[in-house]
């Protein structure tokens, strides 16, 4: 299905409701930052927002990205926060600098996924299976504490910066959940916190835009399929760092996702202090 239109939202559009649907430098190592609570009763929940600098309600959901994220509503289950800014608001004024295409594409597909009709911001989207206004607090919450719970990955991370451009990550350990005949990929994820705009252009004009979490590099680690939740996987990424990376506002997220984007284990990790 095609979605139909774009359209920005605010608060109390009727579109909140909530929708489900089934020559290398020397190696340094992380690992996840998880505790032994969360690894009995399961791993965290992905909470995905769909955001642009070129949408006027989308500051107002990036809060609650940011709010969520450092675990200021007070949630009893971990949660990982990504934002994803999206490309198609570029013309109204002001072209996101984060923004991409790429990011559109999946949104899209989660339109597909949970049979939408509508490709909007703010949006949020819950382990790929609910989805609700990014604006919408209460319906959030609600959405994280009902998702399913699946083990985290144990996946250890080797990091090195082969130039002074370029970060490879490597992967190996177990995925904890089993894979069947279906498959699944694995995902890695490159965010930056801590993003100050000043937007001069569009809805947002002359307004100091935060954003945190944001989207800043993904790539496909392995597509696996037919393996067990014990079996030991390994695979790297390489990825292409901006003017003024600074590892201190990054993190490393590992998600595992079937073709539809639901997703069946998320794995936090820090970027250690030595890169």
């Amino acid at each position: 299905m095609a979605p139909k239109l774009f359209t920005c939202f605010g608060r109390g559009a009727s579109s909140s409701s909530t929708t489900s649907s089934k020559a290398p430098s020397p190696d340094h190592h992380a690992i996840a930052d998880q505790t032994s609570e969360e690894l009995r009763r399961g791993g965290p929940v992905l909470v995905e927002f769909f955001s642009s600098q070129g949408c006027g309600t989308s500051p107002e959901a990036e809060v609650i990205a940011t709010r969520l994220g450092r675990g200021d509503l007070g949630l009893e289950v971990p949660i990982v926060v990504l934002v994803w800014h999206v490309d198609y608001w570029d013309y109204r004024g002001w072209k996101d600098p984060f923004g991409s295409s790429v990011w559109t594409v999946r949104q899209k597909a989660f339109v597909e996924s949970l049979r939408l009709d509508t490709l909007y911001t703010p949006q949020v989207v819950v382990h790929g299976r609910a989805q609700c206004m990014g604006t919408d607090e209460a319906a959030i919450v609600d959405a994280a504490l009902a998702a399913p719970r699946f083990p985290s990955p144990t996946m250890q991370a080797t990091f090195q910066k082969p130039s002074p451009n370029m970060l490879q990550v490597s992967f190996s350990g177990p995925l904890r959940s089993k894979v069947d005949s279906n498959g699944a990929d694995i995902m890695v994820v490159l965010y930056e916190t801590g993003i100050v705009t000043d937007c001069e252009r569009g809805e947002n004009r002359g307004r100091l835009l935060t954003n945190d979490y944001v989207v800043r590099c993904c790539e496909k680690l392995l597509t696996v399929k037919d393996v067990s939740a014990k079996k030991i996987i390994s695979g790297s990424v390489h990825f292409s760092l901006w003017d003024g990376f600074n590892r201190a506002k990054c993190g490393i997220v590992l998600l595992v996702q079937n073709k539809s984007l639901q997703t069946y284990g998320v794995q936090h990790i820090p970027i250690p202090d030595t890169i």
